[in-house]
């Protein structure tokens, strides 16, 4: 590993490429657990309203 690649100041240990990696899947997992969450809370909405305006 060259001096560039190392993360310097980094208090995760992780190099800039790395990180990045790590936030596109995280990113990308919350998006899906998002939706599946707004998912559920609309069938369940459906079978029993909680809120009637």
């Amino acid at each position: 590993m060259s001096d560039a690649d190392k993360a310097v100041g980094s208090l995760s240990g992780l190099t800039e490429r790395e990180a990045k990696e790590f936030h596109s899947i995280f990113a990308n997992t919350f998006v899906i657990f998002l939706v599946l969450a707004l998912a559920a809370h609309f069938l369940v909405w459906q079978w029993k309203p909680w809120f009637i305006g």
